[in-house]
């Protein structure tokens, strides 16, 4: 029997690495479906939902650095991906996904499930065409699968189902695709500059993203030889906190003070493989120089005196010999003890367990680093379990976390925990869910249970989106659609058959968090935490505080004394840092 197009593709997959496929199968993925199932090694995830196999697939790459594959059939599938390859895209990480099509010769006709693929999915991948002859199919597909691995992004192949049963040609292609490790290293005149700064200047502050996760010990050398703080991105932190004897914290909106002051007073700011946001948290009164392997990202987001285009540990192994081991290191001193204060706040925030049904979430999430294994993996759901994890968990130079940092789309945590356990059979995966984010995508608790991941969900259930409720107080308004009316998550969980459990009283966090991970396949742990206790960021401006005062009025107005009196009684204590 002839090859297929389908057994083509799938020998190529696996030529490239790629150890599954996350999709929901059907319509014109089914002849590929068929060609998983003869080649048996390339598995085939069957997920609940189409995004949930985006963000798996995005997930197992990041953790693994290799090409990872998703697909979705016709149009609805593949508007299902979108959003999980938005995340894989502006994360950075190798994925291929196959978007199946109708049969090429009703293209242009309106025909049943039709969607433009080379609109659909142009914003968010480097490779994005659709193949209709058993010609070029092979050589899109190379294409496709070489972009997304050099690029580091999203590659996207349309397959009409028509031509997934036609019969393969013999390619004139590369049979494989190439890993490429260049290495990237500003001029020989720029280092010496670079080296010229820093040597005369007292007070420097470093400021790692994550294209500095490859250079840790480049820059923890260069931070004690310049007697240099080093802050960090929270998508940065489990690969810059770790054995780092300098190291002062985070800023931006989940980030603490001494991250944010010890940037602001420094008189030189190095950034390193950062492509920070938020420009209402970055100085501009002193010397800010960035080093990044895009060039595209150089002074887009601070006034930058020096841009230097270059590898973070390749730039830092050319920068070191160069630097003057400094001897005042008062500067330093200065920014570590304000990082212990803060470290001395948050430890005291962790013990204030809460009460029943308002379970302080420091506290939880306090318990969770402490029972979660060396080498654990977290992912966790943009919104104020994001900012649990950024100021609690800590890394140990083994853990991983997950998010969705870049794209800061709800429902990650779940999604991703499956590509991570796939891709990490033996490793401990903990999803730490928000209820807004869970209850997106609860369908695949079953894809969970399926495959037998051991993947434990913890929901902090603060019955609202926690986030957009904060978000409204600091401008003036009374929250209002936050309020989230919740099932029952624990037997939701049982029902889908894994264990699941309800945590009102503080007293029994400890004891179920240790049940939990005690057990050896899936569990979910439903934790009603206080829906009042906020995260406040670093910084606050003058509006946000006149903000807040304005929503507090206003709902005391509305008959609101008590939640108003709630809010300031949880919160207060930990006001006292920040303002």
């Amino acid at each position: 029997m002839a090859k297929k197009i389908a057994d083509q593709l799938v020998e190529a997959l696996e030529k490239a690495g790629v150890k599954r496929i996350y999709a929901v199968t059907g319509d014109s993925l089914n002849e590929v479906n068929e060609a998983v199932r003869k080649n048996g090694k390339v598995s085939w995830i069957h997920v609940r939902h189409e995004e949930t196999g985006a963000f798996a697939a995005a997930a197992e790459a990041e953790l693994t650095g290799k090409l990872a594959c998703c697909a979705g059939s016709s149009g609805p599938g593949h508007v299902h991906l979108i959003n999980g390859l938005y995340d894989a895209q502006r994360s950075g990480t190798p994925v291929l996904a196959i978007a199946s099509t109708l049969p090429s010769y009703e293209f242009g006709t309106e025909y049943f499930q039709e969607t433009n693929t080379i609109k659909l999915f142009e914003d968010c991948s480097y490779y994005n065409q659709v193949a209709t002859t058993a010609e070029q199919f092979p050589r899109m597909l190379q294409g496709a699968i070489q972009a997304a691995i050099s690029s580091r992004g999203v590659g996207v192949i349309g397959l009409p189902g028509d031509l997934a049963a036609s019969e393969a040609q013999i390619p004139v292609s590369s049979p494989q695709p190439f890993a490429t490790r260049q290495r990237v290293c500003p001029s020989q005149k720029e280092i010496e500059e670079l080296a010229d700064l820093l040597n005369n200047a007292d007070k420097i502050t470093i400021y790692c993203g994550i294209g500095a996760k490859d250079a840790h010990k480049e820059l923890v050398e260069l931070s004690q030889i310049l007697k240099a703080p080093v802050a960090y991105s929270f998508k940065s932190k489990m690969e810059i906190q770790y054995e780092n004897p300098n190291e002062v914290g985070m800023t931006g909106l989940l980030g603490m003070p001494s991250g944010y002051y010890s940037m602001h007073e420094a008189e030189v700011l190095l950034l390193l493989g950062t492509d920070f946001p938020y420009e209402s948290f970055m100085p501009t009164n002193n010397t800010i120089v960035q080093v990044d392997i895009n060039p595209n990202r150089l002074g887009r987001r601070a006034k930058v005196k020096m841009g230097l285009c270059g590898d973070v540990k390749d730039t830092l192994e050319a920068l070191i010999p160069l630097a003057h081991s400094k001897i005042n290191d008062s500067f330093l001193r200065e920014q570590l003890n304000h990082y212990e204060k803060v470290i001395k706040h948050l430890r005291e925030s962790a013990q204030i367990k809460g009460k029943t049904d308002k379970i302080q979430p420091e506290y939880v999430i306090s318990v969770v680093d402490e029972l979660a294994a060396h080498d654990a993996v977290f992912t966790v759901d943009t919104g104020m379990t994001c900012v649990w994890g950024a100021r609690y968990l800590q890394a140990t130079g083994k853990r991983k976390m997950l998010g969705s940092f870049n794209h800061g789309s709800m429902a990650n945590a779940m999604p991703q925990a499956i590509g991570a356990a796939l891709a990490y059979p033996g490793r401990q995966v903990v999803a730490l869910c928000g209820d807004g984010g869970i209850s997106m995508l609860l369908g695949d608790l079953a894809t969970i249970v399926q495959y037998k991941l051991p993947i434990k969900l913890i929901v902090f259930n603060n019955r609202s989106l926690g986030m957009v409720k904060l978000e409204m107080e600091v401008a003036g308004l009374p929250d209002w659609q936050t309020d989230m009316y919740n099932p029952d998550f624990s037997r939701i969980a049982l029902s889908m058959g894994m264990p699941g459990y309800n945590v009102s009283e503080p007293d029994d966090v400890m004891p179920t968090l240790v049940t939990a991970f005690d057990t050896k396949g899936p569990v979910l742990v439903n934790i009603m935490t206080d829906p009042n206790a906020l995260a406040m960021p670093p910084k606050i401006e003058f509006n946000q505080m006149f903000g807040f005062a304005q929503t507090m009025y206003k709902l005391m107005m509305e008959g609101r004394s008590q939640e108003v009196r709630d809010t300031i009684e949880t919160n207060l204590k930990h006001w006292k840092e920040v303002f």
